[in-house]
């Protein structure tokens, strides 16, 4: 699949002597739901803010559909939507006003049926003839939505944008996410919950201190990375490991009434058969088994710790 967004070896270095990038490299594919995680200050605004043109980098080049988002920014700049984390509206224009002026500022031509199915769909419809100051947060953090799709554009940059609000527009938000999507739109977002990208992406990458740690396919990712839990509840307690099962990776939980084995979850199975007939070998009975894997949050929390 063609490359929609090319970052080069792009660098972000400031007169304190802060490097805030440092030879980022990254391809996202036409159409796909990229997510960038990383810790506070790690670099995703900074890369967002460089591929959209709002920050300029020390070195490194960046391609949006093969246009140079520095000597072709006019054309880079339209194919962009961004909503950033911060909040910034002229509080005194309705909502119907800010989202069809912003769309005029890209040079589309007004298009009011658009622009009432794009309302309709951030449930703001009923408020378009409401002044900005008079909306709540989430209201706010909507029209800011809104906005940054009133061009309807090939690349939407999310900056983590449910941080903070309530429960329906994080609904509304990942409805729109996937309608995007199936029509080829390219989504790269932030977030801080990390489910959501679990849920949503189709790659994965993280980045800390201003590097690129990894990018893998989420699914991959989650199979090579991820580890499985089995959790064996015992019908006696044991106060400690029989030396017949000191080979096992195991541990006593939950004062010696539970049994904990941790393996990767790439192996499927991974010696569970092989336990559970050792223990009924030993004559230890159990009265209840399960099994947890990794989530994307327990992975991102490795990766980042073992790049530190």
């Amino acid at each position: 699949m063609p490359s929609m967004i090319s970052v080069q070896a792009v660098a972000k270095r400031y007169k304190s002597g802060l490097v805030a990038l440092d030879a980022v490299d990254l391809e996202i594919a036409r159409g796909e739901i990229f997510a960038l995680l990383g810790p506070n200050g790690a670099g995703k605004t900074t890369l967002i803010s460089i591929i959209c043109g709002t920050v300029t980098m020390s070195s490194g080049r960046v391609l949006i559909d093969g246009c140079d988002v520095v000597s072709d920014y006019r054309a880079t700049r339209s194919m962009i939507g961004l909503v950033p984390q911060e909040i910034a509206l002229d509080i005194f224009t309705t909502v119907h006003t800010t989202v069809s002026y912003s769309r005029r500022l890209f040079g589309r031509r007004s298009d009011s049926a658009y622009i009432e199915r794009l309302l309709r769909d951030l449930s703001l419809w009923e408020k378009r003839d409401s002044r900005i100051v008079e909306l709540s947060g989430g209201m706010k953090r909507r029209v800011m939505i809104a906005k940054a799709l009133s061009h309807e554009p090939d690349v939407l940059f999310l900056d983590e944008p449910t941080a903070g609000v309530d429960v329906n527009l994080r609904r509304d938000m990942w409805e729109m996410v996937r309608k995007l999507r199936e029509r080829g739109v390219t989504i790269v977002l932030t977030t801080h919950y990390i489910e959501e990208a679990e849920e949503m992406a189709d790659r994965v990458g993280v980045i800390n201190d201003g590097r690129i740690v990894l990018v893998d396919d989420k699914a991959a990712l989650m199979r090579t990375l991820g580890k499985r839990r089995l959790t064996v509840t015992l019908s006696k307690p044991m106060t400690a490991l029989p030396a017949e099962l000191a080979d096992w990776p195991l541990a006593l939980d939950d004062g010696g009434r539970q049994l904990a084995y941790s393996f990767d979850a790439s192996a499927t199975g991974a010696g569970m058969p092989g336990l559970l007939r050792r223990l009924s070998e030993l004559g230890i009975d159990y009265k209840d088994l399960d099994t947890t894997k990794s989530s994307l949050e327990d992975i991102f929390v490795s990766l980042v710790d073992r790049a530190a």
